[in-house]
């Protein structure tokens, strides 16, 4: 299907440009949220007429959106979850969790705006990419850990998970420890 572009959108084109899309695209997303028109000599005219407007709210959300990308930028939040020995989480962390840990940080994040492709699945530090308008991206860094007081030894640079060879050993010593043997 052919459709005309009302705003930017990623790895698809420009605002104004006729690209051709999978059906389903245009008619399950594109369309009902307003990010494109059929392509038809009706369309063409009334993009030709709201260019202005369309331009003066895509820059007017561009610049709000740069705003609050200054201050996002680089902005570290925590999020504690359940892991084990090796730093494997019992869980996931979604793109849910990180919108929802940023909105507590006093940010309007939502999760459709958080660029996650794979959950993340262990402690640490992991470095994230937010979407506020398909031109301004910003990184923030999420501190996956057990507890507050692991977040802050790793914010330090401790490295808080074990390797699956020291956990084996340890479990093996312990066991000969419980035994009375030497």
């Amino acid at each position: 299907m052919q459709v005309i572009l009302l705003e930017r959108i990623a790895k698809l084109g420009q605002m104004g440009e006729e690209v051709r899309v999978k059906d389903g695209y245009a008619r399950n997303f594109l369309l009902p949220q307003g990010k494109a028109l059929r392509a038809n000599n009706d369309a063409r005219a009334r993009f030709e007429r709201e260019r202005a407007q369309l331009e003066a709210r895509n820059l007017e959300l561009r610049s709000e959106a740069e705003k609050v990308g200054e201050q996002l930028n680089g902005q570290r939040v925590s999020v504690i979850r359940q892991a084990g020995e090796t730093g494997q989480l019992y869980g996931s962390v979604s793109g849910r969790d990180v919108a929802d840990a940023l909105t507590a940080a006093g940010f309007s994040v939502g999760r459709q705006q958080v660029v996650l492709h794979i959950p993340i699945k262990t402690i640490g530090l992991h470095q994230v990419e937010i979407t506020l308008h398909p031109e301004v991206n910003v990184t923030v860094t999420v501190n996956v850990a057990r507890s507050a007081v692991e977040a802050e030894r790793q914010v330090q640079g401790e490295d808080l998970t074990q390797r699956a060879e020291e956990v084996a050993f340890e479990t093996y010593v312990g066991e000969d420890e419980g035994r009375g043997e030497a």
